[in-house]
């Protein structure tokens, strides 16, 4: 997939979240905490206001390593310059690691909140070599834990290893989760699997609709939730990402 499509993967999905809030302690209260991390940990950390769309960036020494000076702002959830030096590949697994960590979280209320995503990237520094780095993403919801208002990146050096690309880290346990395309597994519902499944051997949704037994209008609500959980922009799309995730 091309990575300027890319950036619109969550986008849409996440744009169901944020909402406004009035609560100018929490806004305060998650700035402030990647502001220290940044300063205390030498990272990057960013803050995305899932909410009005923008992003505040914190640049600790690490900073530096990537060539990444006076980074402080952006107008959209995404932080574009670091997300740019990435490959192509690594940047489709880190929307693949953060689609189905969306998915493992809201599947379940215990752990909204409780959790946060970490990963091994490569990423370009500012002599354009790859070098490892550790990516945490953080959730902060709302009172109810319903809705996620913002959403922190943390980028550092990869200090330590752990096993497979992707890891859900339970704070209240101490657990690690491997993110794994076992994952996946519910993220589609059975008949989404059979309609995407069918749309993939190139049939329309009529013929689809005929060898389900279904009415054209339900395969047609079944495409459209199949886009939308994998967020993606037309079912040739969709299909691909699904043969990555081994949904088909």
């Amino acid at each position: 997939m091309a990575k300027n499509n890319q950036f619109t993967r969550l986008d849409t999905l996440l744009s169901y979240e944020g909402g406004t809030t009035n609560d100018a302690v929490l806004e305060q209260t998650v700035r402030h905490y990647a502001e220290s991390m940044a300063m205390i940990e030498g990272v990057i950390a960013v803050v995305s206001n899932l909410g009005d769309r923008t992003s505040k960036i914190y640049m600790g020494s690490f900073a530096n390593v990537l060539g990444l000076p006076n980074y402080s702002d952006e107008n959209s959830i995404w932080e574009r310059r670091i997300l740019e030096r990435m490959s192509a590949d690594e940047f489709d697994a880190k929307m693949i690691a953060e689609l189905r960590f969306y998915h493992r979280v809201k599947s379940s209320a215990k752990l909204t909140g409780n959790s946060y995503l970490m990963m091994k990237l490569r990423i370009r520094d500012q002599h354009g070599l790859p070098i490892e780095v550790l990516h945490r993403m953080y959730y902060v919801c709302n009172d109810d834990r319903s809705r996620v208002l913002y959403a922190i990146c943390v980028y550092g050096p990869l200090v330590t290893d752990f096993n497979g690309k992707a890891v859900l880290v339970d704070n209240n346990t101490g657990r690690v989760e491997e993110l794994t395309s076992a994952t996946d597994r519910n993220i589609l519902t059975p008949r989404e699997k059979q309609v995407l499944a069918l749309i993939e051997t190139g049939l329309k949704s009529a013929d689809i609709a005929h060898q389900l037994h279904i009415s054209k209008h339900t395969v047609s609500r079944h495409r459209q939730d199949i886009l939308e959980k994998l967020q993606v922009r037309n079912s040739v799309e969709a299909c691909r990402l699904a043969k990555q995730m081994s949904l088909l």
